[in-house]
């Protein structure tokens, strides 16, 4: 007879009631401490009661509370931009090489920022081919500016409630210090959002972009590196390129941040807070004109 015993059935239901309760103890009350409340929910991943994606996804909504436009913008050194009086065949290269949907339209300088142009706009004239009668600016799109100490909290809502999904990020001074999109924010908390421009885990490890530029993933081996671009970086400290790169920045880089060494120019391309993913690599100038003085 099993009468006033409990099934097994039970017990996973009281851990569950415990954790719950030890959640609303840690909500309760004062002080209200972040690092008890993180505790909290990291038993509740290993007793297997919140998922480690849940888990990671909590942990950066509560980052994107206290990070700024400033943390993971893209600086303006590194910001893709067209100019107003650019024509429609120099224009193209610079869309199709980039693989942006979404471009910042400059005058004088990139201070002036007079609008945004996206990349679908200019499909009409290039299916027309012809770029005779080609403005870029009767295309504009209204700036969405911000400034960089704007909490990424309060921007993912003006995002979601403006539908803008790239903004330009201004300082103090009122110059334009970068620009972050929507995806940048997004990241912040579910991850790398990979896209169909974004290395698989199959893809080559070395991928040529252009004449002289290539797609790196950060997990090369030092080895193979040199071995496809025939360098001698050491490998005794490091074994990937990525590792490489990160010691040489001494910290852990944002996107669109650059590093020279060995000959070499390396652009981060993706990266996250954690880890970077991709790098850009070019023959930095000197060793261009090296080669070709050589020649």
């Amino acid at each position: 007879m099993n009468e006033g015993r409990p099934s097994s059935s039970a017990a996973p239901e009281r851990q569950f009631r415990s954790w719950l309760e030890r959640l609303g103890q840690a909500l309760q009350g004062e002080p209200k401490d972040r690092d008890e409340l993180i505790a909290v929910l990291e038993e509740a991943q290993n007793r297997n009661l919140l998922d480690i994606e849940a888990l990671t996804m909590i942990k950066g909504v509560m980052e994107v509370s206290e990070l700024q436009t400033r943390d993971i913008m893209i600086p303006r050194s590194q910001m893709v931009v067209l100019e107003r009086d650019i024509s429609l065949e120099a224009l193209l290269p610079i869309v199709i090489e980039s693989a942006h949907s979404r471009f910042p339209v400059i005058g004088e300088n990139r201070d002036e920022v007079l609008g945004i142009v996206l990349a679908k706009d200019l499909l009409p004239f290039v299916a027309r081919g012809d770029g005779t009668n080609f403005n870029i600016r009767e295309l504009l799109r209204p700036a969405f500016v911000i400034p960089e100490s704007k909490r990424l909290n309060t921007l993912l809502k003006e995002f979601r409630t403006s539908r803008n999904h790239m903004a330009i990020v201004v300082d103090e001074y009122g110059g334009v210090a970068g620009l972050v999109t929507i995806e940048d924010v997004i990241e912040q908390i579910v991850g790398e959002i990979e896209d169909e421009h974004d290395f698989d885990e199959d893809d080559a490890e070395v991928v040529t972009v252009a004449e002289g530029r290539w797609n790196v993933r950060a997990l090369t081996s030092i080895e193979d590196f040199n071995d496809h671009f025939h360098s001698q970086f050491s490998d005794e400290e490091f074994d990937t390129i990525g590792g490489l790169v990160l010691a040489g920045f001494g910290r852990m880089p944002k996107r669109g941040e650059s590093l020279t060494m060995g000959g070499f120019q390396f652009k981060v391309s993706r990266a996250d807070n954690r880890r970077i993913y991709l790098l850009e690599v070019s023959q930095a100038e000197e060793a261009s004109e090296a080669r070709a003085g050589q020649a």
